[in-house]
């Protein structure tokens, strides 16, 4: 059966047998017994129910499904409803609508809430090292960013970015600060920058950490090592094994940051021993630092194991640089504390000290020994000194080498005369580097570590 506007009851066998004749785009069969219901057939094969109405004196037309997807009577049923709806001066059509649209805007915001659960904070912190810290800050302040996200953070690294609040934001400094305030402001600066970067683009709604509390300025540190303390806590690293005898004794003989010692390379070192060059890229200020090792700092690092596949100097098993400072430094108070038990000292327990406070050690010992404080700045690897002035710090641009060499050599011999031991023989120290081919095994190293004292 073919046509235009004829009008029978709609039923499948007359819905089965009606087509869109030749040449036409497509055909309308009405339904005789309800007004307005008909059945669509176009060129191309296709049967679609609709329901024609007039709404403002306009012919409109509604779909109500696609033949096979609906049965003749389950169209009837829609197209009955839908003229009661005319009938009660609604709009089928525009209902259709905004009820499509309303579909799409929940797909939409569906989309968009899946979108921001996958968002982590871990995805905007690296994002924001790749796209901003790598290519406009320091290679050691982007990692020391990254470093702080995972000690302070480790529970928010796989929270959504933007589910992170102002209020649980500021609790967590805070508690961080009782016992890290320098942590917990250092963090919570770096975490205020990363999410405003993602705020300007776009990729979180707010930044929770604008309103937040900001952790309080630790108090500047000044503790330093008193010569006592300083000889029991040498002393007690040699009982700490490998490798952090030698590493924390060659933070005290180096006076250089905690994370530069670690990360010593073979590579950075002068054939001699008697040099440590630490590309810009490893230092805190992004300068390339020269350190002058004493004999006594060549002593140590020239008889480290050196391992297969190993760049690092201290390195635990040949796996990369040491891990596992705060154990460490628990044992060696620990250490201290029983030595001077033993020879009852009181308090038998040093003060509250942290290893970076080795570097305020030294350079107060230099300002007693009468070393420049220009050249204790370059020994720590300070941009500028304290007492220097604008045009000073520009144009002061002496390196003072034989002058660093002289107060790291008068130093180490300081170091080892409040602990009492006596400095290493000069000669053969150069030698003593292992070759590329000499690999020692870590079992051997521990046995001779550990009876050290």
């Amino acid at each position: 059966m073919t046509g235009g506007a004829d009008k029978v009851v709609l039923s499948k066998r007359t819905v089965d047998a009606f087509t869109c004749p030749p040449g036409r785009k497509d055909a309308l069969l009405f339904d005789g017994r309800l007004t307005g219901f008909a059945i669509r057939a176009t060129a191309a094969g296709n049967k679609v129910f609709i329901l024609q109405y007039k709404r403002d004196g306009k012919v409109r037309r509604l779909v109500l499904g696609e033949y096979g997807s609906i049965t003749v009577e389950q169209a009837r049923g829609l197209a009955e409803v839908q003229r009661g709806a005319v009938k009660a001066q609604r709009d089928p059509r525009e209902d259709q609508l905004a009820a499509a649209r309303a579909r799409r805007a929940s797909r939409e915001a569906a989309d968009r809430q899946a979108e921001a659960d996958a968002f982590t904070f871990a995805a905007m912190t690296q994002q924001w090292h790749d796209e901003h810290l790598v290519p406009n800050r320091s290679p050691a302040h982007a990692a020391e960013a990254m470093r702080s996200f995972s000690r302070s953070l480790p529970d928010w690294q796989a929270r959504p970015a933007a589910s992170i609040e102002s209020a649980e934001a500021s609790e967590r400094f805070q508690r961080i600060a009782t016992t890290k305030p320098a942590a917990a402001l250092h963090t919570f600066r770096y975490a205020h920058a990363a999410f405003a970067w993602a705020v300007k683009r776009q990729l979180v709604p707010a930044n929770p950490l604008r309103t937040a509390v900001t952790p309080n300025k630790p108090k500047h540190r000044d503790r330093a090592l008193t010569d006592a303390e300083l000889g029991a806590v040498w002393r007690a690293c040699g009982a700490l094994g490998h490798p952090f005898a030698a590493l924390f004794r060659t933070m005290i003989l180096t006076l250089q940051r905690r994370g530069e010692v670690s990360g010593m390379l073979w590579d950075e070192l002068a054939p001699t021993l008697e040099t440590w060059t630490m590309p810009g890229a490893r230092t805190k200020n992004s300068a390339r630092h020269v350190v002058h090792l004493a004999p006594a700092a060549r002593a140590i690092i020239g008889v480290q194991p050196r391992f297969a596949d190993c760049l690092q100097v201290f390195s635990a098993a040949g796996s990369g640089p040491a891990t596992g400072f705060s154990k460490a430094k628990r044992r060696l108070d620990e250490l201290v504390e029983a030595d001077r038990k033993k020879a009852k000292i009181r308090p038998a327990k040093l003060a509250a000290w942290h290893l970076h406070d080795l570097r305020r050690t030294g350079a107060t010992a230099m300002a007693a020994m009468g070393i420049l404080p220009d050249v204790a700045d370059r020994i720590l690897n300070h941009q500028a000194s304290s007492t220097s002035s604008g045009v000073k710090a520009v144009y002061q641009v002496h390196s003072f080498g034989a002058e660093r060499a002289e107060a790291m050599e008068r130093w180490a011999d300081h170091v080892l005369a409040v602990a009492g031991v006596d400095p290493p023989a000069p000669d053969g120290l150069a030698e003593t580097k292992p070759t590329a081919g000499n690999v020692v095994q870590l079992a051997t190293r521990r046995r001779s570590r550990g009876k050290e004292s």
